[in-house]
């Protein structure tokens, strides 16, 4: 087994793990060090609630950190506040908070331990405006518009559309992390301004969906 799937990672491997993804986007040390920091919480927190099903570090960091990430590179001023819809073990809201400090999370999640290791990973790493909503997306009671709504991976994607269009502020935009198909699929929803899909690097089948909804 490599190394890197038993010790925490180095600054240089972080970085070096997440160069395809971030482009023009500087990661300070302090971001990578939060991230080895996430990236440990995740392996020992995943020994008794499944997190993740990826349990090499390298992997970890630019599959979920990396990926996450890259949608800075599509929306290069994100800003404001976002939901992560279904954050399960944080991506890509908290990947996103780590690299953009000044956007206001909050983590839709209806399962309780999944919401307790969220909220250890923003007490442990010090992350400021994030808030961990234990509920389903639907029923949400948050009160403030959201500038973006992200998720990665949901499905039934049509039913979060929905949602979606009476949670979003005037000039919000929907971020979704979907495989090729769902996207070929989503481009054709009624109501709907989508972009070109921007494929993920170092995957054929992940891209990564940026839309609106048409005003009436």
């Amino acid at each position: 087994m490599p190394d890197h799937a038993q010790a925490p990672l180095s600054l240089e491997q972080i970085a070096s793990a997440l160069s395809p993804f971030t482009g023009s986007i500087h990661i300070s040390t302090e971001q990578a060090e939060k991230i080895r920091d996430y990236t440990e919480l995740l392996i020992k927190w995943n020994k008794s609630i499944a997190l993740t099903a990826i349990d090499d570090r390298l992997e970890i960091v630019s599959r979920h950190f990396g990926e996450s990430i890259f949608a800075l590179s599509a929306i290069p001023g994100l800003a404001g506040r976002l939901a992560d819809v279904g954050a399960g073990a944080g991506f890509p809201g908290l990947p996103l908070k780590i690299a953009r400090q000044g956007i206001k999370v909050v983590l839709l999640e209806p399962n309780l331990k999944k919401c307790a290791f969220l909220n250890e990973v923003t007490r442990a790493l010090g992350l400021n405006d994030v808030e961990v909503s234990r509920s389903r997306y639907e029923e949400y009671q948050g009160g403030a518009l959201f500038d973006f709504v992200c998720a990665r991976a949901l499905g039934d994607y049509r039913r979060l559309l929905r949602w979606a269009r009476g949670l979003l502020a005037p000039g919000g935009h929907v971020i979704l992390w979907l495989g090729s198909e769902d996207s070929i699929s989503i481009s054709r929803t009624p109501g709907w301004s989508w972009d070109l899909p921007i494929q993920i690097p170092e995957s054929r089948k992940r891209v990564i969906q940026i839309g609106r909804p048409l005003q009436t």
